[in-house]
């Protein structure tokens, strides 16, 4: 496993990322349904060229298996793919994140307690709690910071 800072995205990392980024929200946000997740897959790749900082993780063959976005201090992303979960990817890129990045805040979908218990593990306690997500639909945000 290398942790690998990308300067620039070309088309077939970003097809890579895009099958993490789906294969991941399949495993972990089950309060969305096929269509809704079909529909926020539409705006992931602006999303990943507006990220200040995106890391990648590889596997030996130097295929992406997650990865993480932040702008400043903030947490943007995280997405491990479903097959890597719970093998320490995502903890090493949360520690890589707050050295390097000081990263300190992000938001989380409360719907989402794996993701939730995950960032409590890793330090991170809910300071502030949104009933809508960022696009308005009724999935309750929890805002994190670092104790």
């Amino acid at each position: 496993m290398k942790i690998v800072e990308i300067k620039q995205i070309i088309p077939v990392l970003l097809q890579q990322l895009l099958e993490i980024w789906e294969n991941s929200v399949r495993g972990t946000h089950l309060f969305l349904s096929d269509d809704e997740i079909k529909s926020i897959k539409k705006y992931v790749p602006q999303a990943l060229k507006e990220i200040s900082h995106l890391v990648i993780v590889e596997n030996e063959s130097k295929i992406p298996i997650a990865f993480m976005g932040n702008n400043g201090q903030k947490l943007e992303m995280l997405f491990v793919s479903n097959e890597q979960r719970g093998k320490g990817i995502g903890k090493r890129l949360i520690e890589y994140g707050i050295e390097i990045y000081s990263i300190n805040k992000l938001t989380v979908n409360e719907q989402n307690p794996l993701a939730k218990d995950f960032y409590e593990h890793m330090g991170f306690q809910v300071y502030k709690k949104s009933n809508y997500d960022e696009q308005g639909n009724p999935y309750s945000l929890l805002y994190m910071k670092q104790i």
